[in-house]
């Protein structure tokens, strides 16, 4: 799928020398970073959730 990414200049100058650094594509890098940002997120809402059951288990058990 197809999209447009808008940057500011910092960032795409900080993308562009990190592509050349490492010899990878902006799209390469551009692209791992959302996966990672995504993954992140996930593991970070799922640590939460697990928190609050476990923190408010009698809550929940009586409100279940």
């Amino acid at each position: 799928m197809a999209m447009t990414l808008r940057l500011t200049d910092a960032q795409q100058e900080a993308l562009r020398l990190t592509a050349e650094r490492e010899q990878r594509s902006m799209q390469a890098i551009a692209s791992e970073a959302i996966d990672r940002y995504v993954s992140d997120r996930m593991r970070r809402r799922d640590e939460i959730i697990a928190r609050v059951v476990r923190d408010h288990k009698v809550l929940l058990d009586r409100l279940a």
